[in-house]
């Protein structure tokens, strides 16, 4: 067996230059809105009259438009390029175009094989967002745009992007380096945890997983704890061995607290369903269902870098992070369908599918979660097929009982980029999920109708001593065409939990 050491690999370098009418990069971008002046963009100065000559030309017999997603390339005289990058209609210009031209313009220079890229901050600003968030969000999605999972292929991947230059005005270049370094750090979490999705099941055990986390503990000062399958014996955490019990891989339980804030100040709880592998248990998948269940850690990956991420920006904050890690295999120990567990809550959960395995280990992590009396509970999990039935590949399902907490994470996921939507969580579903012989069953009493709100309700039943909201990522686990991302594993909700504690 082949292990790859990966965490987060060094990301490429950004920097913040001042204004001038020198530019040493390989690559300038010109970004361009419909029907824009080119003449008043920052860097037309930049270029030699024939080059200017060239554009213009192209602006006028229409071969270059600005239309959104446009991208030409002229080449420059003496050697360069100029990546010409079309932004669409400027009164349709939002944060997520922003996202997606951000990360364009680095997969376009990337695909041109150039080794440093350079372009004008003021052409992405968007009204009402301040430079250094305008900075940031261009930081992170230029990280994340360049990132490529070191692969298994005996032909590596070539030299890439290596350096990006962000050009601004001198009065606006210290709000610009803030946030271009709040933006590098949070695009190499969002890369980390993809690095840890990416890892084939057959590597990523719930011992690797700790292993990773131990490791950013290391790297940032983040307080990390692994307790094994006899330390869970002992806490009482009878529903993560009682998934765990069909695999030779030990479970492992992953508790993370960083302290930024004062000892006396309620801390945020993140809790990651971390199952390495699912094969659905005795309730085998079909082969076309597992093929990406290596997936099935991406709650968890992205608990432990949100944790990296927070640290590292030193935000004066307290959160601690649970993962429960499994591997969800048919021995011939797994549990069975019609099996009870008995787990720290001390309540029975009736096993109706030991493919709904990811809530039912959840269930101890939120129970544990009661002990550090936290301000909000967010769990963050690939629960359901149904939420991606429901909300398709590019939108997390958000579900919590307080109608104002659905309408504030909302608001986190349009500004992190991690977008949510909520789906309905009332007190009469709870019923759908009332056990017949023990106090709760792990899937919903009208089968696979409205799963996703069953999963929701069953967690909630673990869930009621603190504000609490639930996030199921199973649609956007994956980056999908048009994202302008590499394929594979997403890392979803690492930004969205920075942006809700920030």
């Amino acid at each position: 067996m082949c292990i790859i050491s990966l965490v987060n690999p060094p990301a490429m370098r950004i920097q913040v230059q001042a204004l001038s009418s020198r530019v040493s990069t390989e690559a300038i971008v010109i970004a361009y809105f419909v029907k824009a002046n080119l003449e008043k963009h920052s860097l037309w100065r930049t270029l030699r009259a024939s080059e200017r000559v060239l554009i213009q030309r192209l602006v006028r017999t229409k071969d270059f438009s600005g239309k959104t997603g446009e991208a030409k390339i002229v080449y420059r005289t003496g050697g360069g390029k100029v990546v010409l990058l079309g932004l669409g209609e400027e009164k349709k210009w939002n944060q997520r175009s922003l996202v997606l031209a951000a990360r364009q313009a680095m997969v376009v220079a990337k695909a041109e094989k150039v080794t440093s890229v350079g372009l004008a901050l003021e052409s992405f600003m968007l009204p009402g967002m301040s430079i250094d968030r305008v900075a940031q969000a261009l930081a992170e999605n230029a990280v994340m745009a360049v990132y490529d999972f070191p692969n298994y292929k005996k032909e590596k991947i070539p030299v890439k992007l290596k350096s990006a230059s962000f050009f601004v005005n001198a009065s606006e270049f210290a709000a610009a380096q803030r946030g271009v370094s709040a933006g590098v750090i949070i695009g190499e979490q969002v890369n980390l945890a993809r690095d840890l999705g990416n890892i084939p099941g057959g590597e990523m055990t719930p011992t690797m997983l700790a292993q990773k986390a131990v490791e950013v503990g290391k790297q940032t000062g983040v307080k990390v704890q692994v307790m094994g399958h006899d330390a869970l014996k002992k806490l009482g955490a009878g529903a993560i061995l009682g998934v765990a019990h069909g695999s030779s891989e030990e479970p492992k339980f992953i508790i993370m607290e960083y302290r930024g804030a004062s000892a006396s100040e309620k801390p945020y709880v993140f809790v990651g369903k971390g199952v390495t592998f699912d094969s659905g248990g005795l309730n085998l998948k079909p082969g076309v269902h597992m093929n990406d269940m290596h997936l099935d850690m991406l709650g968890g990956a992205a608990v432990i870098a949100a944790l990296g991420a927070i640290a590292k920006l030193k935000l004066k904050v307290n959160v601690v992070g649970l993962v429960p890690s499994v591997e969800n295999m048919p021995g011939s120990a797994g549990y069975r369908p019609g099996d009870l567990l008995k787990g720290l809550s001390g309540k029975t959960i009736e096993v109706l599918d030991t493919d709904a395995e990811g809530r039912v280990i959840l269930s101890d992590a939120l129970t544990y979660a009661e002990r550090y009396k936290p301000k909000l509970v967010v769990d963050v999990a690939t629960l359901t097929g149904a939420c991606m039935v429901a909300l398709g590949l590019k939108t997390a399902g958000l579900f919590t009982p307080e109608k104002e907490l659905q309408i504030k994470l909302t608001e986190v996921g349009e500004r992190s980029g991690d977008y949510v939507w909520p789906l309905p969580l009332w007190e009469e579903h709870e019923a759908d999920i009332k056990g017949t012989f023990g106090d709760v069953q792990n899937v919903g009493r009208k089968g696979r109708y409205g799963d996703a709100i069953n999963g929701a309700a069953f967690l909630w039943q673990f869930a009621k001593k603190y504000p609490w909201a639930h996030l199921d990522v199973a649609g956007p686990m994956k980056t999908v065409e048009g994202q302008f991302l590499a394929k594979g594993a997403s890392g979803v909700a690492v930004r969205f939990l920075v942006e809700l504690v920030r």
